[in-house]
């Protein structure tokens, strides 16, 4: 008797997690896409009008659904390792989700699941840039290509890489 009811209370338990996981909403960060980008739209930090770089675009996204955009992902960097300096209103914790244009596909893509090439030849608006690669197959290509000095994920970027 103890037998059965212990596989019963297994059987409920698996079959929650399973209702849980199919069932619960997925994270809101699913949820936000890159903001379209106007003509009017100015580097949060540098001040330079974003739309006409595209192909180097960054943005961040707050959880109140507003956006901060970037002429390149150096300067996002900037403003996520310092916020209160480019916005005293705002914390690291209002940012959802971070967006940067990768450099194969010009796609917008996750800062967190890019790989960032930094001290290359290849310039952004303005001037040595973080260059987001999708993998690091490609990311390894590029420094080689492009003489890279450093391989960086989103969590190992630091002020020093960006000066």
């Amino acid at each position: 008797m103890k037998q059965r009811g212990i596989r019963r209370g297994i059987f409920i338990l698996a079959f929650a997690a399973v209702f849980l996981i199919f069932v619960s909403p997925p994270s809101r960060a699913a949820e936000k896409k890159p903001v379209a980008v106007k003509k009017s739209d100015k580097c949060a930090v540098c001040g330079m009008f974003v739309e006409k770089y595209g192909e180097w675009i960054a943005q961040i996204i707050f959880t109140d659904g507003t956006a901060a955009f970037f002429d390149g992902p150096k300067d996002m960097f900037r403003y996520y390792l310092n916020v209160p300096r480019y916005n005293p209103s705002r914390k690291q914790s209002d940012i959802e989700i971070m967006y940067v244009t990768e450099y194969y596909s010009a796609r917008m893509m996750d800062a967190k699941a890019v790989f960032f090439v930094q001290g290359s030849d290849v310039y952004g608006p303005m001037g040595m840039e973080l260059i987001p690669v999708e993998t690091e197959a490609r990311a390894k290509e590029f420094m080689k290509d492009h003489k890279g000095k450093k391989l960086l994920r989103f969590g190992g970027v630091t002020s020093e890489d960006i000066r």
